[in-house]
């Protein structure tokens, strides 16, 4: 274990920029996981992170302690800031002082994507922070495996996304920057697409079988030109005078109608 006490450290000073600069962390490849949980889950199915950074005060805290011992366990460098040096690189208020530094899981496209037949989601250019991590949450515990995300779409590995996702990143395959125009075609399962003036019905739809789903920009919805692509377009029936449902409501929905439908099939 490490103590650095000095602003000026260098290894201080990346960790400052990769705190406060989206660029850096893109650029390195490294995105910062703070918090018990996130740790927790990053340590059940990922591994090691780089770096455990932990402030003085949580050293002997009792959820801190035993992650910081399971990171020297494994030959992790575990380094202890002071609490002000800690809190200027925090990007959580009144948090326990605990955070991991990781490479971004690198998922890359699969080659033969038509013969995966497994359920997806695709994401035209959603922009909020916490709608996407919300989003991820729930694909996660849906049982989908696959997430697609374009480049207008928010970068999902950034600290809020993360700290929205609850450690959905860990479950799922993200694949980042995807020309979703040319893979929807390759998909080999139906692609669905929510929209409020559809006529077709998510509950009257069979969804026992894979299917992609494809959701868009908070404003705007999907892109005319996906929409064009996809298989079926959808609405989401409700009883109340409002015209449309939050995007990560709107795919919460979809997906868990899904997991019920493919429940009912298997246990019938």
């Amino acid at each position: 274990m490490k103590t650095i006490s000095s602003r000026d450290n260098p290894l201080y000073k990346e960790l400052k920029k990769l705190a406060s600069q989206a660029q850096s962390r893109r650029a390195a490849g490294k995105a910062l996981l703070e918090g018990v949980h996130l740790c927790q889950v990053y340590l059940q199915h990922q591994g090691h992170p780089i770096y455990c950074i932990v402030s003085e005060s949580a050293l002997s805290h009792h959820e801190v302690a035993p992650i910081v011992a399971q990171s020297e366990a494994r030959a992790v460098q575990c380094i202890v800031l002071p609490d002000a040096l800690y809190h200027a690189i925090s990007q959580v208020e009144a948090g326990l002082g605990l955070l991991f530094v990781i490479d971004v899981p690198q998922h890359v496209l699969p080659n033969d994507v038509n013969g995966l037949k497994l359920s997806a989601v695709l994401l035209d250019g959603l922009q909020d922070p916490g709608n996407l991590g919300s989003l991820l949450r729930s694909a996660a515990a849906a049982g989908i495996q696959y997430v697609f995300c374009n480049s207008g779409t928010a970068h999902a590995w950034s600290p809020k996304v993360l700290r929205a996702g609850m450690g959905a990143h860990f479950l799922l395959k993200i694949i980042e920057n995807v020309d979703l125009a040319t893979l929807m075609p390759t998909l080999g399962v139906p692609v669905l697409a929510t929209s409020s003036h559809a006529t077709k019905n998510l509950y009257d739809m069979d969804l026992k079988s894979p299917v992609a789903w494809i959701f868009g920009h908070e404003g705007r919805g999907v892109a005319p030109d996906l929409l064009a692509l996809a298989t079926d377009q959808i609405a989401i029936p409700h009883l109340g005078d409002m015209e449309s449902l939050n995007v990560a409501a709107s795919a919460a929905v979809c997906f868990f109608e899904q997991a019920r439908q493919s429940r009912f099939s298997h246990s019938s």
